[in-house]
């Protein structure tokens, strides 16, 4: 039985390549436009791409930071604890 279209190697390379070029282009693209910034940092070459990029990645870790604390034992849910 075939894989899907979207599980094969050849496929994700391609869509990896795809969306680094993408990202690359809007990032390009910044020096030919004329942005009214309401602020001085905001009209700064590139950015909103490093801006995405620190709000993602403090995502990531603020949500590995909430499983830590709220992570419960294997046994949390067992009827007699002593699983």
């Amino acid at each position: 039985m075939d894989r899907h279209w979207l599980t094969r190697p050849g496929t994700i390379a391609l869509l990896w390549v795809v969306f680094v070029l993408v990202l690359a282009g809007t990032v390009v693209a910044e020096a030919f436009i004329h942005r009214h910034a309401h602020f001085e940092v905001t009209s700064w070459f590139g950015f909103n791409a490093v801006f995405g990029f620190a709000s993602c990645a403090v995502m990531i870790v603020g949500a590995k930071v909430i499983g830590f604390v709220l992570k419960r034992p294997d046994t949390y849910y067992s009827e007699d604890g002593d699983d």
